[in-house]
């Protein structure tokens, strides 16, 4: 619901805008306040990036549904016939149904096979009710333990925590650009206004001395320092401009409505105002974080997601050394759906049954040790990047928090200073009334006063992209 209105307020700006290009003018107390809330819950609703990143998850988990289709039961049946010159060479029906079993790579197996015929060899001929089978097929040698379809379906199981973490990871990548961009246009909004307000008072200071000019109250040279300095002020409003909208239209790459068709953030729009940094974190935050990271971590999580791959690759590989040896074993009945009763000695009993016995075993295994050997120096690759990666991102959240808190400890002094600096603008100002200072210093000091502000803008967006990428390095946003 809370996202709905977020893009309803949105679409509401922009049908504004289209109803009346002069809105853009509007006074900033009117103007549509456009938070980051605002923006999360419409870049996560439509933005194409997010979509696609919970493809992923959707792709791992068919992933297992295909590993799954190795124990799907499978039905087969095969009929043929020959008859010439009144003869019935062979009358042939086989059928088997094959359930393959999770436990010791068993496969269950019923069939029923009916060969009758003039020229049917002896080995494979039935009575005309035909011959039913039941038995089973276990690998008692290779593939006892682990065999190649349940090594695919656990590593497929293992590999959707790897697609998850790679959609979270790819989303808070995005987020965290996002953010960014936001805060850029907080910044180009800001540095805009108080340029604009730096040229309002220019202009304002410049029509109240030309008027004391003409009286004769002020030197005509203080009448051309002022012009100067709307001047001055004018060429940097244009170039602000420009700031402005190129922030405005990068920050719009990232709004997309429910049709997939691309939005852009109106003129009027503006960021919420702030004097002071939002959410600061807690003494214990980066305690927080450091455990976060060491738990949930998405790349932390891939790794060890990857470890749990080899883990079982490298069972299913050392399984492979082992000789193959397959027993097949099934119980025997004339007894058919259609032919219920038959005599005992043609029934399911120990007397009547086939078994088989295969062995294999190459003499040298150089693939299998082979491949066992490549599985291993992967294994020790990924345990080594684990380590690595695991310092890195530690040191990194805890770089990005003490740059948080520099950033803190900046704003604190220059609150202070845009205060201090204020008071010498009043008195400056008081002096010139009084004719004892000039033009020229209350300019220099006003244009003083604006830069600190616009650096105290820049502190603010910067200590927000600074929280995002601590947030960020951490594995999460928020």
């Amino acid at each position: 619901m809370k996202g709905i209105k977020a893009l309803a307020r949105l679409l509401f700006l922009l049908l504004m805008l289209q109803a009346s290009g002069s809105m853009a003018q509007q006074q900033p107390d009117s103007a549509q306040v456009f938070q980051i809330g605002d923006l999360e819950e419409i870049v996560f609703r439509n933005h194409p990036i997010m979509k696609q990143a919970g493809l992923l998850s959707e792709s791992a988990r068919a992933d297992v549904m295909q590993a799954l289709g190795y124990f799907d039961p499978s039905l087969k049946a095969s009929f043929g016939r020959k008859v010439f010159g009144n003869t019935d060479y062979y009358n042939r029906w086989m059928s088997e149904l094959k359930v393959p079993l999770w436990l010791a790579g068993a496969d269950l197996k019923i069939g029923y096979d009916r060969n009758v015929g003039d020229y049917v060899n002896p080995e494979t001929q039935t009575s005309t009710a035909g011959l039913t089978g039941v038995g089973l097929s276990i690998p008692l040698g290779q593939g006892f333990l682990i065999d190649s379809r349940r090594s695919t379906l656990r590593q497929a199981r293992v590999m959707v925590n790897y697609a998850e973490a790679e959609r979270v990871k790819r989303i808070n990548a995005l987020w965290y650009d996002i953010v960014k961009d936001y805060w850029n246009w907080y910044f180009a909004y800001n540095q805009y206004q108080l340029i604009s307000e730096g040229v309002e008072l220019a202009e304002t200071r410049f029509k109240a001395i030309s008027r004391q000019t003409t009286l004769g109250d002020k030197a005509s040279i203080d009448s051309v320092e002022a012009a100067i300095t709307v001047q001055d002020r004018v060429i940097q409003l244009e170039k602000m401009k420009v700031e402005l909208t190129n922030a405005r239209l990068t920050l719009s790459n990232h709004l997309w409505n429910d049709d997939n068709n691309p939005l852009e953030l109106p003129e009027f729009a503006r960021p919420p105002a702030i004097d002071r940094v939002r959410n600061r974190p807690e003494n214990e935050l980066l305690d927080t974080l450091l455990r976060f990271a060491d738990e949930q971590h998405p790349e932390l999580i891939k790794l060890r997601t990857k470890t749990e791959q080899l883990a079982i690759e490298r069972r299913y590989r050392a399984e492979l050394l082992k000789p193959k040896l397959n027993v097949t074993g099934s119980l025997l009945s004339s007894r058919t759906w259609f032919n219920e009763y038959v005599p005992n000695y043609y029934d399911f009993n120990m007397g009547n049954y086939k078994v088989g016995l295969e062995f294999a075993f190459p003499l040298f295994l150089r693939t299998e040790r082979g491949k066992l050997r490549e599985v291993k120096v992967k294994q020790m690759e990924v345990a080594f990047d684990l380590q690595q990666s695991n310092r890195e991102i530690r040191n990194a959240i805890v770089s990005s928090y003490n740059s948080l808190q520099a950033y803190d400890a900046q704003l604190a002094v220059q609150l202070q200073s845009i205060a201090n600096q204020q008071v010498l603008l009043n008195g400056e100002s008081s002096k010139f009334d009084l004719g004892e200072s000039t033009l020229f210093l209350i300019n220099t000091r006003e244009s003083k006063l604006i830069d600190m502000k616009i650096k105290r803008e820049e502190m603010i967006a910067g200590y927000q992209k600074t929280l995002a990428e601590l947030y960020y390095k951490a594995g999460t946003r928020r």
